[in-house]
């Protein structure tokens, strides 16, 4: 268990989700990185306000370890510019090399030198500090990540969430103005991860730390972040708080990537919107003609019968207080799968109908 002191309030935000402090930590303007003819990074802008973690959400390739890279020092951007509290560390004019830009990074393997006790592990970032100094910070921040009295062990003695909490306290030491952690969390197994995940955003908001998390797992940069970063492609599709990347993604992509979504046609017109599931009132900003319509689970219901389409129960299964129930529906290619609390079992002809909320309406050209 780490020890934890009372925590820094998370960053003050307005309305659109953003720090109201005027002082940017991390400044990411138009920033490209390609590796020969495959582009890694495409013209990427990116803030981070003091005290904030951002977390960089999107699958393998996407180009997000290749963002940390560049904030890091690791590599240099092929155009645009990183600015650190201010300071121009990448871009026109040249970059700063890693050891000056107060960034730490914590690896997905950890990169614990394994000859190397914890203790000199965690004072490897020091040497600007006399040994004295050092050796005091080091032990400080060993018991706050809970590994007072292990500075001795070496890294092939250790578990895997405590070689994470030793990358942590090594990568905190030096008091970094930026924490980038490379999806840090990914070689622990389920239990594991969720304590030390718990544990390692407790830390962080404790002492204050502007951080960047690299996840592919949404729940993950749900629990974690005050933002997420959604990216494909080396694109930065939308950034926002994870509820208003659930309530109003721009794009069928941004919608799966936060939730559950059922997609299928309609067609809006005259203030309606019908789908092969039902006709609802249509939202007064959705434009006339055909559209995709991506539905959250909370948007499908089972009905009374002659309020909705039918649809009959293909399986039902267990799932605690509720059940996941797969329903074929006419006109639809894929059986619909809902959780709900009715006992419906299969075989059972079942109707369903459309409320609101929870239903987001594309332009049918928006296929991404």
């Amino acid at each position: 268990m780490f020890r934890r002191s009372k925590p820094a309030p998370a960053p003050t935000t307005g309305h659109d989700g953003v720090s109201a402090s005027s002082l940017v930590r991390l400044e990411i303007s138009g920033v490209s990185r390609r590796y020969g003819r495959t582009p890694a990074l495409e013209n990427v802008s990116l803030s981070l306000f003091p005290g904030e973690i951002l977390a960089v959400l999107g699958d393998s390739g996407c180009g997000k370890s290749t963002l940390l890279r560049l904030v890091a020092g690791l590599e240099t951007p092929d155009a645009g510019e990183i600015h650190i509290d201010g300071r121009r560390v990448a871009g026109k004019g040249g970059s700063e090399p890693p050891d000056t830009r107060g960034v730490g990074l914590m690896f997905q393997d950890y990169a614990l030198f394994p000859h190397l006790p914890v203790l000199a592990n965690v004072r490897f970032g020091l040497n600007h500090l006399s040994s004295r100094q050092a050796r005091a910070v080091a032990l400080e921040r060993l018991a706050e990540v809970g590994l007072a009295g292990r500075e001795k062990s070496y890294p092939a003695t250790l578990s895997g969430g405590e070689a994470q909490r030793v990358a942590l306290a090594r990568a905190l030491a030096p008091r970094p103005r930026v924490l980038l952690l490379d999806e840090p969390f990914s070689n622990l197994d389920a239990g594991t991860r969720e304590r030390v995940r718990a544990d390692t955003l407790a830390v962080l908001r404790q002492d204050g730390i502007s951080a960047i998390l690299v996840t592919h797992d949404a729940a993950e940069a749900v629990e974690f972040a005050d933002r997420i970063a959604l990216m494909r492609k080396g694109r930065l599709i939308q950034c926002d708080t994870a509820e208003a990347l659930y309530r109003a993604p721009v794009s069928p992509f941004a919608a799966r990537a936060l939730g559950e979504v059922v997609t299928v046609a309609g067609i809006a017109a005259g203030g309606r919107l019908t789908t092969p599931l039902g006709t609802i009132p249509l939202p007064s900003s959705a434009p006339d003609g055909a559209v995709q319509v991506c539905l959250r689970p909370e948007a499908i219901r089972i009905v009374r019968r002659g309020e909705g389409v039918p649809g009959q129960v293909l399986r039902r299964s267990f799932a605690g207080a509720s059940s996941r129930i797969d329903i074929e529906v006419p006109g639809l290619d894929a059986p619909l799968r809902l959780t709900a609390s009715q006992d419906a079992i299969t075989g059972d002809s079942v109707e369903l109908g459309l409320v609101e909320g929870g239903i987001l309406i594309f332009p049918e050209s928006e296929r991404a």
